[in-house]
């Protein structure tokens, strides 16, 4: 990438929160006639780069599809693998976010994830915790329809409970009960691996989100590639439902 079309990215207007699906790591692995995990491994150095590119550009919010609730249809082998590997990365890579000041955190139902796993995570997110730089967020054991239920049915038992009214009942309330509260809805979605379908990720929240779909595995999705999509995303008009002239 030409160091000029980075510059240009930077003179307009980034992205406050960019969401990835990381797609394509076991196609990358069968390409090379390499196992399944290897490309895993491959795609940690991907999470690595674009973590550190979105450090430096601006982006104040970075949310990664890790681990989806329909993951776990996959082989037990390579479930298993990916809770070790998840585990380790978290291990080792916490400290280098920590020394670039980036916060760390997680959505997703943890309660079914290995307790070793849930620690290390819990360990990554005491450690950054007061961090004011880029806000990196995983989606583990994550699906959106889960989150939408569970949110539905907080609200319905505090009805129930007569703790709230149903005309209090508003988009604003109701953002307060999905895992992403904390979190400003996507500006930008990146999907890799040239698959054209959300696979139950941010559904609520991407409403108004600009997508953009690459062919480019996820191993080989690095810089040159996240400014492309971000200076794709800057040549769009985005309208919210207005027209050109408002």
């Amino acid at each position: 990438m030409k160091k000029s079309l980075r510059n240009t990215i930077l003179e307009n207007n980034t992205p406050n929160h960019i969401a990835i699906i990381m797609d394509g790591n076991g196609r990358w692995a069968k390409k090379r006639s390499l196992p399944r995990l290897a490309g895993h491994k491959e795609g940690i150095n991907s999470v690595r780069e674009i973590t550190r590119v979105c450090g430096e550009i601006g982006v104040q919010y970075l949310t990664l599809y890790t681990f989806s609730t329909e993951n776990w249809n996959r082989p037990p082998s390579e479930v298993s693998a990916l809770m070790k590997l998840l585990l380790n990365t978290i291990n080792i890579e916490v400290k280098e976010l920590h020394k670039n000041n980036v916060r760390f955190s997680i959505i997703g139902e943890l309660n079914t994830l290995p307790k070793s796993t849930v620690q290390g995570l819990k360990n990554g997110i005491e450690l950054t915790r007061n961090n004011t730089g880029l806000n990196l967020c995983l989606a583990i054991n994550y699906g959106s329809r889960k989150e939408i239920l569970t949110a539905v049915i907080s609200i319905a038992k505090k009805i129930q409970a007569k703790k709230l009214d149903i005309n209090q009942v508003d988009e604003i309330l109701f953002n307060q009960e999905l895992y992403t509260k904390n979190f400003p809805d996507p500006d930008l979605m990146i999907r890799t691996s040239g698959e054209f379908r959300l696979s139950n990720f941010l559904l609520w929240q991407s409403a108004y989100t600009e997508i953009f779909m690459t062919d480019t595995l996820w191993p080989n999705f690095r810089e040159n590639e996240l400014i492309e999509a971000i200076y794709d995303y800057q040549n769009r008009e985005r309208r919210f439902g207005k027209v050109s002239k408002q």
